[in-house]
């Protein structure tokens, strides 16, 4: 009868060593549908939970949630500042549509925004252009660019 009793204490024990894993990778899965860090830290906790409840298999429940919880915010303390710094960085780089606003351009094709058409050529390439008070801008004529609509540069004459 004690040999029953053992077994079954050590399926119980063993079982949160799987609950742990569980937790860890549905953690893993919110962190993957959201756009900001925000659970992978508590994934790496649940994580590594589940590997001290299968060393230590009769370590009881309260001190499992206590470890959790003090793992958790120590990750969070020591990595979120610099994650958040290092993708901060990334978001600040300019794209192309970004270094072609306020540079010349070059009509090549009359612009003209009631019959919706109209080119300039920007650093070597042909956009589609618009004026952007409504004025027709004839060819040859140096323009700079506004703002970029879709796949529209938005353009306004230079003045002389």
């Amino acid at each position: 009868f004690f040999f029953f009793k053992n077994v079954k204490r050590r399926k119980i024990i063993m079982l949160w060593m799987w609950i742990w894993f569980g937790i860890a990778v549905a953690l893993l899965i919110v962190e993957l549908a959201t756009t900001e860090l925000v659970a992978v830290w508590f994934s790496a906790a649940a994580l590594v939970l589940g590997v001290i409840a299968a060393i230590f298999p009769t370590l009881d429940i309260v001190w499992q949630v206590l470890i959790f919880v003090v793992l958790s915010a120590a990750l969070v303390a020591a990595t979120r500042p610099l994650v958040k710094k290092l993708m901060k960085r990334g978001k600040n780089r300019e794209t192309n549509l970004e270094l072609i606003v306020n540079h010349k351009a070059l009509v090549v094709e009359e612009i003209n925004n009631d019959m919706e058409q109209g080119a300039v050529k920007i650093n070597g390439l042909v956009w589609n252009a618009r004026s952007e008070n409504g004025e027709t801008i004839v060819k040859d004529t140096l323009v700079v660019v506004k703002n970029i609509q879709g796949n529209k540069a938005i353009v306004q004459t230079i003045e002389k």
